[in-house]
């Protein structure tokens, strides 16, 4: 049988700092194309690769018809740029990458919607993008309203929908659009948990139905539940290519390795998280049981804005969020100035059981679908209960919880 995607040797590079080239016209193509050479050899300054990076570097495979693939790892290991370069919204430095099928796919909020028109029109004009006729897409159009339950906002530009809104449609018409592949990126994150669930059940309907699926996703638990083969991603290098179970085990022993900080490896001219890092009671990334909890966040505003806000969640050892808190300018402005902010969380008494964990960090407009930055499971660090009494006779045992309350207990007397 033959291969449905198949990738040999695809590599991609970037300028570290360079701003995406805006649409023009085709002889203003032409003239960058021709400048670009030259402007690439100026900034390296002689120096060959001082200012550039790979995001993929000679990265090979192949996925069979009706195959459920995911791909894993931590940000920046190249997951993204591989989805886009599927998806022919990027084209590869090196390689190729060859799909046998229509491609419908959803790598962030609103790809391919345009702002000014309705969501019905939307549909339609998505519809057209996968090369369908207008019947076709008339067949599915009940179904994709019923899925993603804007009945009422379907005549309302999309430019008005929650962040909410736009997911539930952009993933209703990617998944029922029949594509021979369906590419679904992190974009899942953002919604909410009974959203996710229905999405998952979608995608393993899809796949039940002998299509394709790509799946990038950093919560372990639905990778594990959907796929049976995984690609696990790091540093732009494909490290591993191979049965679920085994990529999940790679995954989460690199993933005791993740430092304290986080650090932007590339310039953004959007608002943009440069630096993340956690302060644990300890030394060495351990934090004891009910101590004092810090996070600071380097935010970078390029323009001013009365909208933008960050959140966090810390994740578990099995990428599930166990806390949570944000701050948005409707409740706590932070900041709205152009230029560079550091803001911190401090939490009194962080009450986690003993584990490892990471952080997700999001940077959003609170007033639209627009999400600036999702960073997933950086910042690791480990709970211990060292000098607690367990007041249990095993002591403290692995696995019993994730979080312990500050409770009471007593012996009540009642006449009974």
């Amino acid at each position: 049988m033959k291969p449905i995607i198949r990738v040999q040797n695809l590599s991609k590079q970037y300028l570290i700092g360079a701003k995406a080239e805006p649409y023009g016209t085709f002889r203003e193509s032409i003239t960058r194309a021709a400048r670009k050479p030259i402007e690439m050899m100026r900034r390296s300054n002689g120096s060959g690769q001082k200012n550039t990076f790979w995001a993929l570097d000679d990265v090979s495979f192949d996925v069979m018809p009706g195959e459920v693939v995911g791909i894993i790892g931590r940000n920046g290991a190249g997951k993204s740029t591989l989805l886009k370069i599927l998806s022919r919204i990027t084209e590869p430095t090196k390689g190729r990458a060859e799909l046998y099928g229509r491609v419908g796919s959803l790598l962030e909020v609103g790809t391919g919607f345009h702002p000014e028109l309705t969501g019905r029109e939307n549909i339609y004009l998505n519809g057209a993008i996968l090369g369908m006729r207008r019947e076709e897409i008339s067949k599915k159009f009940d179904e994709i309203v019923d899925f993603a339950e804007i009945d009422e906002f379907l005549d309302t530009p999309v430019k008005r929908y929650s962040s909410g809104m736009y997911v539930r449609l952009a993933f209703a018409v990617a998944a029922n659009l029949d594509p021979e592949i369906l590419i679904v990126d992190e974009v899942l994150a953002v919604g909410d948990a009974e959203f996710q669930k229905k999405c998952l059940g979608k995608m393993s309907e899809v796949a039940k139905g002998g299509r394709t699926v790509i799946f990038v996703s950093h919560n372990i638990n639905a990778i594990s539940t959907l796929t049976r083969g995984c690609l696990y991603l790091s540093e732009g290098k494909l490290e591993f290519a191979g049965p679920t179970a085994d990529a999940v085990h790679r995954y989460a022993e690199r993933r005791k390795a993740v430092d304290e900080i986080y650090r932007a490896k590339e310039h953004s001219d959007r608002p943009s998280i440069t630096r993340v890092q956690v302060f644990t009671s300890d030394p060495n990334n351990i934090h004891r049981h009910g101590k004092q909890f810090r996070i600071e966040i380097d935010v970078n505003m390029p323009f001013e804005s009365t909208g933008v806000g960050v959140s966090f969640q810390i994740m578990n050892e099995l990428s599930q969020p166990v806390v949570a808190s944000w701050a948005y300018p409707s409740v706590k402005p932070l900041f709205r100035e152009r230029g560079h902010h550091t803001v911190e969380c401090v939490i009194p008494e962080l009450r986690l059981y003993a584990g490892e964990y990471t952080l997700t960090v999001g940077l959003a407009d609170e007033r639209g679908p627009v999400i600036f930055e999702h960073l997933s499971e950086i910042c690791g660090f480990d709970v211990n209960m060292f000098g607690i009494p367990s007041g249990h006779p095993n002591g403290w045992l692995p696995n019993v919880c994730v979080y312990i309350e500050d409770a009471k207990w007593e012996t009540v007397h009642r006449d009974y």
